[in-house]
């Protein structure tokens, strides 16, 4: 009984690291899609860290993902994605220089 017990955990460990990799690759299309779009240099991405509520006081997971940007070929800006399951709940980016 105990190694029923021991293969049901292992996978569920190994379901919920496959959704954790999906949805960091979604996020990460997410956000180089969004950069082209906004005509931003995507220079890296980083997963942050897992919440159970949001800032309004909502419970639900939710995964935070911060990436920093170029729009001069210069400076560096920090913004981030809030995801919601495999979807991006909330974007934060922060004003920056446009190349003249």
């Amino acid at each position: 009984m105990e190694n029923l017990f021991g293969i049901l955990l292992l996978a569920i460990v190994g379901y919920l690291f496959w959704q954790q990799r999906r949805q960091t690759e979604l996020a990460q299309a997410f956000i180089h899609q969004r950069c082209e779009q906004l005509g931003l240099q995507l220079l890296n991405t980083a997963r942050g860290a897992h919440q159970w509520r949001d800032l309004q006081g909502r419970w639900y997971w939710h995964t935070l993902y911060w990436f920093e940007f170029s729009a001069d070929g210069v400076d560096a800006y920090q913004g981030h994605v809030i995801m919601r399951g495999f979807r991006p709940a909330s974007w934060h980016i922060p004003p920056h220089r446009m190349p003249d």
